[in-house]
């Protein structure tokens, strides 16, 4: 199935904000916004452009990854003026605009998530205010001169695994269903000249800490891993490649359900080690394409 087209001229921009919202009445939340979440998101697209909103909707592949509801130091029931926050990644940059629009226009009217009434505090795109804000393009990404053989991975919400044969969720995140899920995800929405080749991953996990989250989303209670995992990639050429799809993944998320807050995930630098740099390399050398084809 081809993807839907969107409307306007893609941008190769990657973006990461964060809406600040409000409770508007005490009470006790739902157990289940996500599906909610998705659902106004798509509202404040279409308030900014219906066809954007529609061509989303009408997406296999979401070019967006969404959180689910967070809220910071606050435990028990909720009363008016709690805040709480749900972040969004957008994998084409021609979405930030309409986006904008539509939360402007929608302004300090209130609206429900699961029936719970919450209004519209801030929206935050400014990178460095928030770890959970960032910006960055395709192109910056793919011409990073730094690798990592082994890099660490923090699963941040329930994340889980669609195998293409059947409709059971994995939610074990080995490498080859990470990295594969990354790979193809990139490959719809980066550049042509950015596309990677078709690549057999032979990715190690040597070491991992994990747990097993669960999401209702659509009547369905999904099983997904949260915690973090080590990744050994021993092919440098497929280290180069994974160390650019985990700095991707923070925008895009990884695995199933991402436009309903799974898989929501994170490179955690600081454990992240065997830092290398491609030598050779000319200040005038322009930055190395992709091998026409990766084994391991």
């Amino acid at each position: 199935m081809e993807p839907v087209p969107l409307p306007h001229l893609k941008s190769t921009t990657l973006h990461s904000l964060v809406l600040q919202l409000a409770a508007v009445k005490q009470g006790t939340l739902p157990p289940a916004c996500n599906q909610a979440i998705h659902a106004q998101v798509l509202d404040w697209f279409r308030q900014g452009d219906p066809a954007i909103s529609q061509a989303i909707h009408d997406r296999q592949e979401s070019p967006l990854s969404l959180s689910g509801l967070m809220r910071q130091g606050q435990t028990g029931e909720v009363t008016a003026e709690n805040e709480f926050f749900v972040r969004i990644g957008l994998l084409d940059g021609t979405l930030l605009e309409p986006l904008l629009n539509g939360l402007e226009k929608s302004g300090s009217q209130s609206f429900g998530l699961a029936g719970f009434p919450f209004v519209l505090r801030a929206i935050n795109v400014l990178p460095g205010t928030d770890p959970w804000i960032a910006l960055s393009d395709y192109a910056l990404l793919a011409q990073s001169e730094m690798v990592l053989d082994t890099l660490t991975l923090k699963f941040l919400s329930p994340t889980s695994f669609k195998h293409n044969t059947g409709q059971e969720f994995h939610p074990f995140p080995l490498a080859e269903a990470v990295f594969g899920n990354l790979y193809r995800r990139w490959n719809v929405f980066a550049p042509d000249e950015l596309k990677f080749p078709k690549v057999r991953w032979s990715g190690l996990v040597p070491d991992y800490e994990l747990k097993t989250g669960k999401l209702e989303i659509k009547k369905l209670v999904i099983s997904g891993a949260i915690g973090w995992a080590k990744y050994r990639f021993p092919n440098p050429e497929q280290a180069r490649m994974a160390t650019i799809l985990a700095h991707f993944a923070f925008f895009s998320g990884v695995g199933c359900k991402t436009a309903m807050g799974m898989g929501q995930v994170m490179l955690d630098e600081r454990v992240s080690s065997s830092v290398k740099f491609f030598a050779n390399r000319s200040k005038d050398e322009k930055p190395r394409r992709f091998a026409k084809n990766i084994e391991p």
